[in-house]
């Protein structure tokens, strides 16, 4: 077959992955192979491929591969997150655009219109997924709303009401105005904004003294139900038992003594609004103040607040400041740099509300899920994300599950006049009220709760629902605990915490051994990437114009463990041309004629030597790079061994003359490139199962499901010699392009005689070797230093290349001189930057790869430079 002269991923790579899933090869069912399993963070309902998604499951698939090449039983379980709040916002949006409102729907209404958007536009980016080359077992895909996984999480709330984890209470909340639902704190996102900081006054009661407030919230004033100042300010001692006059509404308000209160801050006084301020419910709690509430769910002025009603709060905001101002209340505005808190949703400013929710009881839960990661039972990689979660779970709070929704898990509680019934069903809760109230209790007659679940109540159960392992056992039994979760550092509690809190609950045992956190990814310049900043590439335009294998190369190449991933597309275009060097590499081979005549020669049988060693040292190397996560650095040494070692020393060496090779010296340049499409096959997938089928027939034998080869025997001394060809190899052609001599004219090259440089010569196949990539007439031992001949080093070697022209002593020494000194100083800044551990730790791997390699060419080169002045200096 004629191979085309360029690698096509287009050609390869969707018939390859239709083989694959037609073949069963993702397919996982209990037997009795080691389980190797992960399950996929199931994205948004709602998602669309971005380079985050194409990170992490780049990362799973990469695991998972290795595992089944490693002949595990490999089970990747895909699934999607029904997400209440984005989704129920796109649902409400579509609606929107056909001419209907929310409030113009029942609730069964509703829902009909959201699932049909779901079938219709949901888990678009599970499809998107396969584009990528992610194995999963499609057959699993689970939805956080399905049958199994509501049952489970039905369960789970009536088992932990039973239990005393869950208790129901109006308190201070974080509230989305746009989405009207409540949030956790984990979902409020904060950042430093600009606001202005308007001083406001309030004339005290039957007095013209007045009190100066200073408050980012002016249209809250309307809410104030006291004034407070600290019980130990000597400048307020005399207000104690008056009160304040709130202006605007004029409403008479007590001056309280509080702790709370800094008396360093402003004037030392502060306005209370129990309504809209965490701190000042507290306070409201302690000193029995009203509470007035002056912002509707939506975030505009409600009734209570008297003015402004029905406007905005930014628009009631500059209302009351003109107010204010108008009136001679607003003496002073100035700008304020503050913390402000944002829907991670909706990215809309959070309101502190008091509302009635369900809450779970955190902190007793949580105490075995500290102890399993803290003792390692549980292994973070990389390590330093140890140190947050211990922190916050050191300080847990409760969690607030409840959410004002309607796309989402209905709570399953049923009211009947002041009691609440917690069952699984309608029909249980029903059977619940008869026991307590009669028999002539109907279910008409129950009200279940409005709210539905936290989108986390469901995922929190990812690991045993996804196996429904709250019913039945064969499955959870074989599977669980699973092998490692890989996720984003963002939602370590949302997700990972709950999770093994899940698992310890209700298994007794961890729901996974390990949790990989990747890094963040963004641009070159470091910025986040985002669609407003207009810096994120589309995901599925990357891997149409570099193919699949391409990106993976891309995103992981520039990816170290746990660090943030610094993206440039260039790294892409790196991985397309990788893919077209191993396939040029196929080309070549694929050109020899095989001769049962032709024996094999010395240097193909040195080279061969060398790189069974080379390839079995690598193995073992990566072995290590998996264990520790370090799939960045993996894949860098892949790379290097592929393109450098073997396609361009290698085969240089094995590469015949006359096109002939012996059938031995052919069948085992196949199974070293056989053994390099293994190893890199999770990486790349695509390109090594294109090659593994031109290399040789293979009767159905596929590469995805071949053996992972195992490290064999390393010959240190083989490695050894080979790095001193290299080395010496590179020192003849830079002095051939320095000094212009033609390739074809050949050199003679002597080694300084002893022992070693003996034993060195005795090793067969290193003379001709030599011979053939420095094209030399000759390699011998010399006693001393021949004439007309420049010297260099090699470890602890001495080589001297005679020349065949007269070398100018004086001026062969005075560019060597300099040429040292430039080396010098190019080595102290590369010494300078590697010393740099912000740059060690940050940087792609293979950028701090690079850096390395400069380090230790410079060093030889100053070897070099300096023994051929010494020798130079001696005639």
């Amino acid at each position: 077959m004629t191979l085309d002269q360029q690698y096509e991923a287009s050609k390869v790579e969707s018939r390859w992955y239709e083989h694959w899933e037609n073949k069963g090869y993702f397919r996982s069912v209990p037997d009795d192979r080691e389980p190797y399993t992960i399950l996929i963070p199931p994205p948004n309902v709602t998602g669309v491929l971005h380079m985050g998604h194409m990170l992490n499951n780049t990362i799973q698939d990469v695991l998972i591969r290795r595992a089944r090449l490693q002949g595990k039983n490999a089970c990747w379980v895909p699934g999607m997150d029904h997400a209440s709040i984005a989704t129920e916002a796109k649902v409400v949006k579509h609606l929107r655009s056909k001419g209907i409102k929310k409030s113009d729907l029942s609730r069964e209404e509703f829902l009909e219109y959201a699932w049909a958007w779901k079938e219709e536009y949901g888990g678009k980016i599970l499809d998107q997924l396969k584009k990528l080359g992610a194995s999963c077992d499609w057959e699993r895909t689970a939805f956080t709303m399905d049958e199994i996984r509501s049952r489970a999480v039905f369960k789970v709330f009536v088992d932990l009401y039973n239990k005393g984890y869950l208790y129901r209470k109006k308190r201070m909340v974080n509230w989305d105005p746009e989405a009207q639902t409540v949030l956790s704190n984990e979902e409020v996102i904060y950042h430093n904004e600009s606001a202005g900081l308007y001083h406001v006054e309030y004339k005290v009661e039957d007095s013209d003294e007045k009190i100066v407030i200073a408050t980012t919230r002016p249209e809250t004033i309307l809410g104030d139900t006291a004034i407070a100042v600290h019980p130990d300010d000597p400048r307020w001692q005399h207000l104690k038992g008056k009160r304040a006059i709130v202006p605007m509404v004029d409403r008479p308000v007590p001056i309280i003594m509080d702790d709370y209160v800094d008396r360093e801050f402003g004037t030392g006084a502060l306005k209370v609004t129990p309504a809209h301020d965490v701190n000042d419910y507290e306070i409201g709690l302690r000193h029995d103040l009203e509470i007035i509430e002056v912002l509707n769910p939506d975030g505009t002025m409600s009734q209570a607040a008297e003015l402004f009603i029905g406007l905005d709060r930014e628009a009631a905001r500059k209302e009351a400041i003109e107010f204010l101002t108008e009136k001679g209340y607003l003496i002073k505005e100035e700008e304020l740099e503050h913390n402000v808190g944002r829907s991670e949703r909706t990215n809309v400013i959070v309101e502190p509300r008091l509302s009635l929710q369900w809450y779970v009881n955190m902190p007793e839960l949580a105490k075995r899920a500290h102890e399993a990661v803290m003792t390692d039972e549980v292994e973070f990689f990389p390590k330093k994300q140890k140190n947050i979660y211990d922190h916050w779970m050191k300080n847990i709070r409760d969690w607030c599950i409840s959410r004002q929704l309607w796309w989402g898990h209905r709570i399953p509680a049923w009211y009947y006049k002041e009691d609440v019934f917690v069952a699984e069903t309608a029909e249980e809760a029903l059977l619940q009220a008869r026991q307590k109230y009669g028999g002539d209790i109907q279910l008409s007659d129950l009200r279940q709760d409005e709210d539905v679940l936290d989108t986390w109540f469901s995922s929190w159960l990812w690991p045993i629902s996804v196996f429904n392992g709250f019913e039945e056992q064969v499955e959870i039994d074989y599977y669980y605990p699973t092998s490692v979760v890989v996720t984003g550092w963002d939602i370590i509690f949302l997700w990972i915490a709950r999770m093994i809190m899940a698992g310890y609950e209700w298994k007794g045992e961890r729901p996974f051994d390990h949790v990989y956190f990747t890094g963040m990814v963004r641009d070159k310049k470091r910025r986040k990437m985002s669609k407003s900043l207009g810096n994120s590439p589309d995901a599925l335009e990357l891997i149409k114009n570099y193919g699949a294998d391409g990106v993976r190369f891309g995103m992981l190449s520039c990816s170290p463990a746990g660090g943030d991933l610094l993206f440039d597309e260039k790294l892409c275009k790196q991985g397309r041309n990788f893919a077209n060097k191993l396939w040029n590499a196929l080309r070549l081979i694929k050109g020899w004629t095989v001769d049962s005549k032709t024996e094999a020669l010395p240097e193909q049988t040195f080279a061969l030597k060398w790189m069974t060693s080379l390839t079995n040292n690598v193995i073992a190397r990566l072995e290590s790079d998996y264990e520790q996560y370090r799939l960045s650095e993996g894949l860098i040494r892949l790379y290097t061994f592929s393109w450098t070692d073997f396609c361009s020393w290698f085969l240089e060496t094995m590469k015949p003359a006359d096109g002939k090779v012996a059938p031995e010296v052919l069948d085992e340049v196949i199974k070293i490139f056989e053994n390099i499409c293994r190893i890199l096959h999770p990486f790349m997938p695509f390109l090594t199962e294109e090659i593994w089928h031109h290399l040789g027939e293979r009767n159905g034998k596929d590469l995805i499901i071949a053996q992972y080869p195992e490290a064999g025997k390393v010959d240190r001394k083989v490695l050894e010699y080979y790095d001193i060809l290299k080395d010496v190899t590179t020192a003849i052609r830079d002095i051939r392009n320095k000094k212009q001599i033609k390739p074809k004219d050949e050199l003679n090259l002597y080694i300084h005689e002893n022992a070693q440089a003996e034993q060195l010569m005795d090793t067969e196949g290193f003379k001709e070797n030599l011979i053939k990539l420095a094209v030399l007439h000759s390699v011998d031992l010399c006693e001393e230093e021949p004439e007309n001949t420049m010297s260099f080093l090699s470890g602890t070697y001495k080589f001297y290349l005679e020349l065949n022209f007269e070398i100018d002593v004086e001026a062969e020494l005075e560019r060597l001189q300099g040429e040292l000194q430039y080396t010098r100083g190019f080595l102290a800044s590369v010494e300078k930057k590697l010393k740099n551990e912000r740059f060690v730790d940050n940087a792609p791997p293979a950028v701090v790869e690079r850096e390395r390699k400069k380090k230790e060419d410079a060093e030889k080169k100053i070897g070099i430079l300096e023994a051929s002045i010494q020798d130079l200096q001696k005639r």
